[in-house]
């Protein structure tokens, strides 16, 4: 018997493993709201969240925007899946990972509102996107367009890219309060050549929080023919929107933020119509069509994978506008407070619609590096310094789980500082 008819035939005989992920998953039981006021503001409620969370001590968290914490039920089940494929060990890999894995890039597609075929998942955004610029059929003397506030990894890979076969990159820079949607587009549109086929932009700048027209840009890029690759790392379930309405050619991003998966997870979106022209990073059989021929992934932890369903439903029990408005609230509760103080900087626009959650604040004649030190040192807060492309500041990037009085000692402090 040859080894596919003995993993049927044993499949066959009733020893056949149920969907991992499915049978852990269960019911998370949320806190009670208060209806008398708007949910973003009621603080027992998300009190009630923290408590599913296992939140470190020694110090504030305000840097989430790097690699999300997991809420315990979500971490318990991830656990249970690791041991689960273990148990099951190669049996598992050879009968039943495939077949779940799909499963899993169904639900992806479903939350993104994509449609499965033009999807997979990825490890993180940076291989999503570097997958794109280096698959990308370039010709010596192409443009592509893209800004200084993009994420370093894509940019080295344009970089890269250049010296390999020759292409011209456009280098722009975002101001860190544009007057309108319209100042965006026309400085992306005043770049554009006959020779570019392709521009990167942020849906939401890493550095500062801001969030992009993406659409407005996708609609003017695409009158000239020019193809739209969106860095959409913060995004994902973290503002509310779907791929498709969005109008792009390529969309990446990485699911262990704002999402909550484990770390080793993230998509990539692409249209149909450009699927076949994007040479793979690793090599495929030719005889693979389709998003698949991109998304070959070998021997894989796909435990980290099946914990994508946890996630999202961890994400949907809170809701997915109760949660944008509660980030939302909690980066207007601190940057409010501190907009109109001397010496205090704001690298990121307040307004509803051009950020959330992630904000960018600086002091002036203090290094970014020297504020964060400060800040960790001194009043046991975590931040992240940034230093380039037009933002000197520390990122702040609370959580459902961060509380007001976290907030309130983040205000005293810079309040100190810039005193």
């Amino acid at each position: 018997m040859n080894k596919r008819s003995f993993i049927k035939s044993f499949a066959l005989s009733g020893l056949a493993i149920p969907e991992i992920s499915k049978a852990m998953s269960s019911e998370i039981i949320l806190p009670i709201k208060n209806n008398t006021i708007p949910l973003a503001e009621d603080e027992n409620f998300w009190a009630g969240i923290r408590r599913l969370y296992k939140i470190k001590p020694d110090y504030i968290n305000l840097e989430s925007g790097y690699y999300n914490l997991l809420p315990e039920p979500t971490l318990d089940k991830y656990l249970s899946v690791i041991k689960e494929v273990n148990y099951h060990a190669s049996f598992y890999m050879r009968t039943k990972q495939f077949a779940e894995r799909a499963e899993k890039n169904k639900a992806i597609a479903a939350f993104t509102g994509s449609d499965p075929e033009e999807i997979v998942l990825t490890r993180n955004t940076t291989e999503s996107l570097d997958l794109i610029i280096s698959g990308y059929p370039w010709q010596k003397e192409d443009e592509a367009i893209f800004a200084e506030q993009d994420y370093g990894a894509m940019i080295d890979m344009f970089k890269q890219v250049a010296k390999r076969y020759g292409i011209k990159n456009t280098i722009l820079s975002i101001p860190n309060h544009p007057a309108s949607d319209e100042e965006i587009v026309s400085l992306y549109e005043r770049a554009i050549t006959p020779k570019t086929k392709l521009i990167m932009i942020c849906h939401m700048i890493n550095i500062t929080g801001q969030i992009m027209p993406v659409k407005k840009i996708c609609d003017m890029a695409h009158k000239y023919g020019v193809e739209v690759m969106v860095d959409g790392a913060h995004a994902i379930a973290h503002i509310q929107f779907k791929i498709p309405d969005l109008n792009c050619d390529y969309y990446g991003a990485s699911l262990h933020k704002w999402l909550a998966v484990p770390l080793g997870v993230g998509l990539l979106y692409i249209k149909k119509k450009h699927q076949e022209k994007i040479w793979p990073l690793l090599g495929e059989n030719e005889t693979i069509k389709g998003m698949n021929r991109l998304n070959h992934f070998g021997t894989n932890p796909v435990h980290t994978y099946l914990a994508l369903q946890f996630a999202i439903d961890f994400h949907f029990q809170i809701g997915a506008d109760n949660k944008e408005k509660r980030l939302r609230f909690l980066q207007q509760y601190w940057t409010k407070q501190v907009a109109d103080i001397p010496n205090i900087i704001l690298n990121t626009p307040i307004d509803n619609q051009r950020s959330c959650a992630i904000a960018n604040v600086g002091i002036k004649e203090m290094k970014p590096a020297d504020m964060a030190t400060t800040l960790l040192n001194k009043y046991k807060i975590y931040t992240v310094a940034i230093d380039g492309a037009g933002v000197h500041g520390c990122r702040i990037t609370p959580n459902v789980f961060t509380t007001l009085k976290e907030l309130d000692n983040f205000v005293t402090a810079l309040k100190e500082m810039a005193a």
